[in-house]
């Protein structure tokens, strides 16, 4: 039985695992990476409020925004190469680290007495070393069988979903009871942990292949969401942390249940195309959208959309590339969302500003027609395969 066992434990030494068990160390990061991800959609849910509360508009909350994407757009390769070069162990307790950072500067940001708007923007800084979910997938990745592989790496997605619903619930709950200052310092305190768990009971060396899973990338509204709910929807910080709560929980049925199902009776050509046309018809929506109920009523079709697009594009980019510098790789891959938020909030607060929330819709409706013209007149590559 031995042997049987022998491809999957090829190339790793005793001394290259630590104390605990593979799946004892896979269900750690799962934990690890469910935490910093509530850890991240709390801060996401305080930074609009906290923004407003020291004066700045949507266009200075654009360029905030801006700067953390273009902060994560640098730092993904680095840190990509950094996993490369000094393993899992250090990859993710500097991905912690710097969570940690984060949330100190943010809840010194919250305090009257200090300068808030120059810290709330320094707070943006450790954001190029935080690529938590990047360095979790290298663990997941490596630490399972290849049959097991794409099941262990989709349950990364529900570990985006909880992270969307526990962070949202807890920042919106605890600014309305507590003030913006708390939930940064429990996210500080949590990431904290993190990252004594992950030095004392990550392996220090893995060494993975090709990742299957990312979080679903956003769109240009949903960039400019936090504005939106309280410009537009007029929604507390606890009822804005409930809409997003219900985003999750549709992403998180969409990538764990639905793309699965059918994705063994589709082709990867069709779910693309389909993603697209649900993007147009959700834009034609948007464009009349009047009310919160009116959105809410337009997330499932946007989760599909957001879901199946990010399934399909990531197989594809499985199949065209080696897979050699692992990290690196991670890295990149990991640097596509950045990119989103770096052009995202700085161009969404202009057209916000001078438009109104309709014009998402129309920029949707324009870019995805485009797309899906393209798409119909040159048939993609392998046509009868499925995603994983």
């Amino acid at each position: 039985m031995q042997g049987a066992r022998a491809p999957r434990d090829q190339g790793r030494s005793p001394g290259r695992m630590s104390a605990l068990g593979r799946s004892s160390v896979i269900l750690l990061t799962y934990v690890l990476a469910a935490t910093e991800l509530t850890c991240l959609f709390m801060q996401f849910s305080i930074v609009p409020y906290l923004s407003r509360k020291l004066g700045l508009d949507s266009i200075a909350f654009g360029y905030l925004q801006t700067t953390f994407g273009v902060l994560q757009l640098l730092g993904g390769p680095v840190f990509g190469r950094f996993a490369d070069q000094r393993g899992a162990r250090a990859a993710l307790t500097l991905s912690f680290l710097a969570a940690l950072a984060l949330y100190l500067l943010l809840a010194a940001a919250s305090s009257p007495a200090l300068p808030g708007v120059y810290l709330l923007f320094a707070s943006r800084l450790p954001g190029a070393l935080m690529h938590t979910l990047p360095a979790a997938q290298m663990v997941i990745t490596d630490l399972s069988a290849p049959e097991e592989r794409p099941a262990a790496l989709g349950r990364l997605g529900l570990c985006f979903g909880v992270g969307v619903i526990l962070g949202s619930l807890l920042g919106g709950t605890l600014v309305s009871a507590y003030g913006i200052q708390c939930p940064a310092i429990l996210a500080a305190l949590a990431t904290l942990l993190g990252a004594v768990l992950s030095f004392t009971c990550i392996p220090a060396s893995t060494k993975g292949a090709k990742t299957d899973a990312q979080a679903p990338l956003p769109g240009l509204f949903m960039v400019m969401f936090s504005i939106i709910s309280m410009d537009f929807f007029q929604l507390e910080a606890a009822q804005a942390g409930y809409l997003m709560s219900f985003f999750g929980l549709l992403q998180m049925v969409t990538q764990g249940l639905v793309i699965g199902q059918l994705s063994s009776h589709f082709s990867e050509e069709v779910l693309l195309r389909a993603s697209v046309l649900v993007f147009i018809v959700v834009g034609l929506a948007m464009a009349w959208m009047s009310s919160v109920f009116h959105f809410c009523l337009l997330v499932p079709g946007l989760v599909f959309s957001l879901c199946t697009l990010n399934v399909v594009t990531d197989s594809m980019l499985i199949k065209a590339v080696s897979t050699s510098d692992t990290g690196t790789m991670l890295g990149l891959c990991a640097s596509v969302q950045p990119l989103l938020r770096t052009l995202g909030p700085t161009v969404g607060g202009l057209l916000y500003r001078s438009f109104g929330v309709p014009v998402f819709g129309h920029v949707q409706v324009a870019i995805n027609t485009l797309v899906l013209l393209v798409l119909w007149r040159k048939p993609m590559p392998q046509r009868k395969d499925k995603v994983r």
